[in-house]
């Protein structure tokens, strides 16, 4: 379990650097940091894929939550305005842990209240909750299995207020305050519901809250601190259509949900998500805890796409990238025993493949995928690769890639895109005037930071390696024919590799072979000329290039893109 003490809640700068994350499945997330404060604009308690797993816009940014005790009202929440914080609602912060959701602890008045927030998982849907815990309580999960419906008999005359806090936007944008907002909502018994544009879905507030009053202001000047690091505007207006009024004598529920649902089922659906968890925690085999929150991270990462999965490359803004999925396939999914989620990626894009290549990415704002790189294609052989090396399932890939497979080697062979062609010595060329196709990808404008135009070293360890899958499939298949070719093709690229890539006098690896001249730069990519599972270097040389890049590039952060040596 993460656990963050009461000296770390209750300062401002630490608390608002923790951020937390939950997901559903299917590209949506809830996210903000451990304050209350949002600092980016990608936080918020509803961030709704529309098109999963894309089309993400935040419904719902955050509550203004105030609690009253005898007539006393305490702010719980906290926001970032240009000259000051208001309110301070994390200097009552007792405590924040996940367990295995994001859980807050308040202690006021001696009274302490808990906040859980939790997505449900294939729906834009984030189940929000407040009870005071008891005196003495044992525990939470000891104390949901005595009380799965939530309620908690507590005279207690302590009262919640909870105001939502609208965006209504694309999570890469900010909201001002505009008068085509349209700030009508419908009430009925234990939901509200709120539309404020034609053109985005509903927003279903399910409750069970005593009273709803009506309020319509707009809080201005919203200030996010990373987005005014980055260089990006960082100032936003939120509209605040109605406040929700709740009797603490039982757990305040409030789902938030692009679907109308049933506030009495969020006990239920809390237990489902726990099980969930459990199950991908004991299905990977996790022990500790630091492993059980790896697997849980990893899971995050795993969507939904059209009949399939895919990857999700970064929180907070990435979607799903090709490269990314493919070297992150077997750590999230087969290294957590999840073979059948890799089948699934793996035959997703395997639908998207065109003239011998897998996406580069699916943009947002598009239906038609980017093909604009040279290396997750041929991480995609590695991640097949891996896949029979855990599984054994040389039928699955028979029956449903090979002929994929071939056909990828046959336009690189033939030439595909951005002028992505193998060369007549057997190596692969990539790249053209104002592209960038390598994991090097900086681009401002139209000036390539990197261009690494020619023939990159890694981009050689991934071809090779591809050919070497490739023959071994073939040999297993019984295409005769294919194996020759494949091992013929590896053969003259090692041979070619090993002439034209090594750098004698740095006793290393050149980083770009381009008509005869060379790049001297020593950069990390010349390491996936030893890590990968076919290797074109002899052990010596191996060894001298991981000595290299362990002298020039290693930190303990991970590899420097450039040795000092070379800036």
């Amino acid at each position: 379990m993460i656990f963050f003490e009461s000296e770390l809640c209750t300062n401002f700068a630490e608390s608002t650097s923790d951020e937390w994350l939950e997901t559903n499945g299917i590209g949506g997330f809830a996210s903000s940091t451990i304050s209350g404060a949002n600092t980016r604009r990608y936080h918020g308690l509803l961030i709704a894929a529309t098109k999963p797993p894309l089309g993400r816009l935040i419904l719902l940014s955050k509550f203004e939550e105030t609690l009253t005790i005898d007539g006393k009202s305490f702010n719980l929440s906290a926001n970032q305005y240009p000259d000051s914080i208001y309110p301070e609602g994390y200097k009552y912060l007792k405590n924040f842990r996940l367990e295995p959701f994001p859980i807050w602890t308040f202690e006021v008045e001696g009274i302490e209240i808990e906040k859980s927030v939790f997505m449900i998982h294939g729906e834009n849907a984030t189940v929000i909750q407040y009870r005071i815990k008891k005196e003495g309580e044992k525990g939470e999960k000891e104390e949901r299995e005595k009380s799965e419906s939530g309620i908690w008999n507590l005279e207690s005359g302590i009262k919640l207020d909870l105001k939502p806090l609208l965006a209504f936007r694309d999570y890469h944008h900010l909201r001002h305050e505009e008068a085509d907002f349209n700030a009508g909502f419908e009430a009925s018994e234990n939901q509200v519901s709120i539309q404020p544009y034609a053109e985005m879905p509903g927003l279903f507030f399910s409750h069970n809250a005593g009273e709803i009053e009506k309020t319509g202001y707009w809080y201005r000047d919203f200030v996010y601190k990373i987005e005014r690091e980055r260089g990006f505007d960082f100032t936003e207006d939120l509209f605040q259509p109605f406040s929700l009024k709740f009797d603490l004598s039982e757990t305040a529920v409030v789902i938030a949900s692009t679907e109308s649902q049933e506030f009495s089922k969020a006990a239920k659906f809390e237990k489902t998500e726990i099980k969930r968890r459990e199950k991908l925690i004991k299905t990977a085999g996790a022990n500790d805890d630091f492993t059980k929150q790896l697997v849980l991270a990893a899971d995050q990462f795993i969507v939904k796409r059209g009949e399939g999965k895919t990857v999700i490359a970064g929180y907070h803004w990435f979607s799903d990238w090709g490269r990314d999925t493919m070297i992150a396939l077997p750590g999230l999914t087969l290294a957590t025993n999840r073979a059948e989620i890799a089948k699934d990626i793996l035959l997703e894009f395997s639908n998207h493949i065109s003239q011998g290549m897998i996406p580069n990415r699916f943009p947002d704002a598009s239906e038609t995928p980017e093909y604009n790189n040279v290396d997750g294609t041929l991480w995609y052989f590695e991640a097949v690769r891996a896949f029979v090396e855990k599984t054994e399932d040389y039928e699955f890939v028979r029956e449903n890639l090979y002929e994929k497979l071939v056909e990828i080697i046959f336009w690189h062979l033939k030439g595909t895109r951005y002028n992505i062609h193998v060369d007549t010595d057997g190596l692969l060329c990539a790249g053209e005037a104002g592209t960038q196709l390598t994991w090097m990808d900086a681009k401002a404008g139209e000036t390539v930071f990197t261009p690494r135009i020619g023939k990159p070293v890694e981009i050689q360890a991934l071809w090779y390696n591809a050919l070497c899958v490739m023959a071994d499939f073939a040999e297993r298949f019984g295409d005769k024919d294919g194996k020759n070719q494949y091992a013929q093709m590896a053969q003259i690229a090692r041979q070619s590799f090993n002439r034209s890539f090594w750098n004698e006098t740095e006793e290393c690896l050149f980083d770009v072979v381009e008509n005869g001249q060379r790049d001297f730069s020593v950069r990390p990519n010349q390491i996936f000329a030893v890590s990968l599972k076919n290797s074109m270097l002899d052990r010596v040389r191996a060894r001298k290039v991981v000595e290299k890049v362990e002298a020039e590039l290693l930190t303990p952060f991970g590899l420097r893109s450039l040795s000092p040596k070379n800036e």
